[in-house]
Formats: C-alpha cells, structure tokens, sequence
C-alpha cells in the first residue's frame, strides 16, 4: 500500500470512497458525514499533529482538538462539496482559522498577565525555523492582498498537507504553475518573516 511520511493514507485505503461520500452528502444524504469520519479523519489528524508538534511543553492545543473543532466546523459549513481535494482545500482553511484564533486567544491571556507558550511553525519540514503563529498569518494576509492564488497555494501546502499534484488538481491549475507559484510564496513569506523576527 502506497505511503507518505510513513503513514497509509485513507483515500489510498478506499479509493474514491471519499469523493463518493462527499457527493452523496452534497446530494442530501445524512448519513454520509458519519461515513466519512473513518475515512478522513487519520489525515486530518496528521495534519493537526503536524502544525501542533512544535508547540511548547504545556500548551493546551491538541491535535484531536483541532481536528475535533475543524470537523464540526466542516459538517456545519453547508458547503457543495465536489471531491477529496475540495474537502481537503476546504478543511486547510479550517485548520488555519482555528489555530490563529487559538493563538490570537494564548496572545490576549498574555496581556492578561497569563501565560504565553508560542505555536512554532515551518514553512518547510527540511528548513525549520520557530515563528510566531501569528507572524505567519499575517504574513500570508499580505500575500493574499498582492497574489490570492499564491496564497491559497500555501494554505493548501502548508495548512493542508496537500501535495503539488492535490494542490493542483484543487486549484484546477498544472502542477507546474503551482510548483513556481509555491516557490515564489516561500520566498515571499521567508522574506516577510524575516522582517517580523525581533
């Protein structure tokens, strides 16, 4: 069975099951978002544990948390879902949500006089480096004022955990426009980041 980062993937496990599932919840079957539980959730998991995994010892935020809110969050949505990708697309931009607003909760105990323990992140697991939450969010924001689609790249990436082919086949783009296109924001974003270090 194909694998990535050492974990079996559930659309690999049942293919197509997903997309199926997602149309017969766009088509009105209730009992599909319970179906789809088994199927999603070892990902989104994965990809909570991955932005979590950096958080300092004694951080409240986990990662069935995350992918608890993200989940509900989701079924919620009303969305027209079309397929995995979109699912996943959609889900990224849940995760991003949620944890900006928990940093953005962390940042005003703070003020408070709590305490404040930072969500480290990556751009890229090969080139790691601690920032700010918070930084990056904002970061991406001016990057979706000059370039949205570069943006939703990197949400999609980084957020996500989509692939350059996943991200692709979500935006509806070659995988050679998002490979440049995900170049071009890391430099973006290492650039703007830099600015934001103390």
């Amino acid at each position: 069975m194909a694998q990535r980062d050492g974990r079996a993937r559930g659309e690999l496990a049942a293919p197509g099951q997903i997309s199926r599932l997602l149309r017969a919840w766009r088509d009105g079957d209730s009992d599909a978002p319970q179906r789809l539980i088994p199927l999603v959730y070892p990902e989104l998991h994965r990809l909570a544990q991955q932005r979590v995994k950096h958080e300092r010892a004694g951080n409240s935020l986990q990662p069935t948390a995350v992918v608890h809110e993200a989940y509900l969050r989701l079924v919620g949505a009303g969305v027209n879902w079309q397929d995995r990708a979109h699912f996943f697309a959609v889900a990224a931009q849940t995760m991003r949500r949620i944890l900006v607003d928990h940093a953005r909760t962390r940042l005003a105990k703070k003020r408070e006089g709590g305490q404040h323990l930072s969500l480290l992140v990556t751009i890229e697991a090969s080139e790691p480096r601690g920032v700010e939450l918070l930084d990056l969010d904002a970061a991406l924001t001016r990057l979706a004022e000059a370039d949205p689609e570069r943006a939703r790249v990197v949400e999609l990436r980084f957020f996500g955990g989509l692939t350059i082919e996943e991200t692709a086949e979500a935006l509806g783009r070659s995988t050679a426009t998002v490979k440049r296109d995900w170049t071009f924001a890391k430099a973006f974003l290492h650039r703007e980041l830099e600015g934001a270090a103390p």
